[in-house]
């Protein structure tokens, strides 16, 4: 054998053990990682059991209310007054609306602000 075939060889050698070597480290990284979540979830706790889940009220499933609110006018400022800071505002609370029409947005609008689209026009 030449010395050149021999480098090549003791060169793959090489690149075999330093790869099995790697492998191994993947290997044991896995192997820790399933450990350490067996770990943790031995620490969790139980799963809640049948007779602990939550059960429906005896009325039964409880309904979504539609309803259209109308909040409370911001008291107007007396001309030469001093306008309200928002910390002298009552908390407005809000009441149901007389109207049944859901409130529409307008055409080309997206009805959010700033929701991209092109605004009223």
């Amino acid at each position: 054998m030449s010395t050149v075939s021999m480098q090549l060889a003791a060169a793959s050698g090489l690149m075999s053990l330093a790869l099995f070597i790697v492998a191994v480290g993947l290997l044991a990284l896995l192997a820790g990682g399933f450990w350490m979540n067996s770990r943790v979830k031995y620490r969790e706790p139980p799963r809640p059991r049948p007779e602990e889940q939550p059960q429906l009220p005896m009325e039964g499933p409880v309904r979504e209310v539609r309803q259209n609110r109308e909040s409370q006018d911001v008291p107007q400022t007396p001309k030469g007054g001093r306008p309200l800071t928002p910390y002298e505002l009552s908390n407005m609370d809000s009441r149901p609306s007389e109207s049944k029409d859901r409130p529409r947005w307008s055409k080309g609008s997206s009805g959010s602000f700033g929701g991209g689209g092109l605004g009223a026009h």
